[in-house]
């Protein structure tokens, strides 16, 4: 991905979110994607993160959000990066 000649992630909307079963969520996935993507020049929506914690208390058997607090985060977000595509692209 990082080396053929068109260069599929250049100036691109991305974003970045992740869950994880520790207290300290996605946060160091989630720096090292953030210096991944700035090589690939790809446009990064810096904010609102998006770091679930402690995931295995917040969905339920079936896999569905059953945690008030990041369904809104998480709504907050893909909001947002609507906005970040819709800004980016022509």
């Amino acid at each position: 991905v990082s080396r053929p000649p068109d260069q599929p992630f250049k100036d691109k909307p991305v974003a970045i979110m992740g869950a994880s079963a520790s207290l300290f969520g996605t946060v160091r996935a989630q720096m090292h994607l953030r210096q991944v993507f700035v090589y690939l020049d790809a446009k990064l929506l810096q904010r609102p993160e998006i770091i679930v914690p402690d995931a295995s208390h917040k969905f339920d058997a079936e896999g569905h959000l059953t945690d008030a607090a990041t369904r809104d985060l998480l709504r907050t977000w893909l909001v947002a990066f609507e906005q970040w595509i819709r800004r980016l692209t022509p």
